[in-house]
């Protein structure tokens, strides 16, 4: 394993990368996976690190972890544009670190997926003007934060929005999707009480409407912010932890990928 490092727009980013053993020419362009922890917009939890990425560096991916702005830095959409300078980083030096650079997920918890999916939503909103290859392929959000209004986590939204009224409205994302929405896996717990399901729910509604390609999995129980679901994380789940395999299957369909 090598570890790597860049800045976006003054955001760390830590990755994770296979070794490229001469000797071994099966695997030698990966697909690339950025993970964003939750933690309100006020931090960013240890839990959703380190333990999905090596989740996903033992399926063959490369893996990535961005420390996001975070509390009074969260507002102005600056974790946005970070998230999009992160994917665009991946793009740019796919050939150094063996990135196919059409196939990069953003993995996001929580209020990282918040930040996920609000890249999927708005990466072609034109009063941004994000860059085009900012698009992630495809999305992976996990006991996602997605209302602003009915059923939202009420400090995530006001640490994303600094408070501006506005700008809360723009990143209520149920009313933000469209057909350019990537390709998105997306679960909750059943049992969360800090995220309502509602959440995920609706948002798999208007997915479907538009004509997303969706897989959607509300567990009869679990709670919130429980990552990888196992006692490494001290948050083990069996009913949950399904949800690793459950991604990994689905992102090697969707990415033509046999790791």
């Amino acid at each position: 394993m090598e570890i790597v490092s860049f800045q976006a727009l003054g955001a760390q980013v830590k990755g994770y990368l296979q070794e490229d053993y001469d000797t071994l020419s099966a695997h030698k362009i990966r697909p690339a996976v950025v993970i964003c922890p939750g933690g309100a917009y006020r931090w960013r939890s240890p839990r959703e690190k380190d333990a999905p990425a090596l989740e996903f560096l033992s399926m063959g991916f490369q893996a990535f972890i961005l420390e996001y702005s975070c509390g009074e830095k969260a507002g102005g959409l600056r974790p946005l544009w970070e998230l999009a300078e992160a994917v665009c980083g991946l793009r740019r030096n796919h050939q150094a670190w063996h990135i196919d650079p059409e196939k990069i997920a953003v993995l996001g918890f929580s209020a990282g997926g918040h930040l996920a999916a609000s890249l999927g939503a708005l990466w072609k909103d034109p009063e941004l003007a994000l860059p085009a290859w900012s698009r992630p392929d495809a999305l992976a959000l996990c006991y996602p934060v997605v209302s602003t209004k009915e059923f939202a986590h009420e400090e995530s939204a006001q640490w994303v929005s600094g408070g501006d009224p506005a700008l809360r409205e723009k990143l209520h994302l149920w009313d933000r999707v469209t057909a350019d929405f990537p390709p998105t896996f997306m679960w909750h717990g059943g049992g969360d009480a800090s995220v309502p399901p509602e959440n995920s729910l609706l948002l798999a509604v208007e997915l479907k409407k538009h004509g997303v390609p969706l897989e959607y999995h509300l567990f009869g129980t679990g709670a919130h912010g429980i990552s990888t679901c196992t006692q490494e994380v001290e948050t083990p789940d069996q009913v949950c932890q399904a949800w690793v395999p459950l991604c990994k299957t689905w992102l090697c369909r969707r990415f033509d990928y046999t790791p």
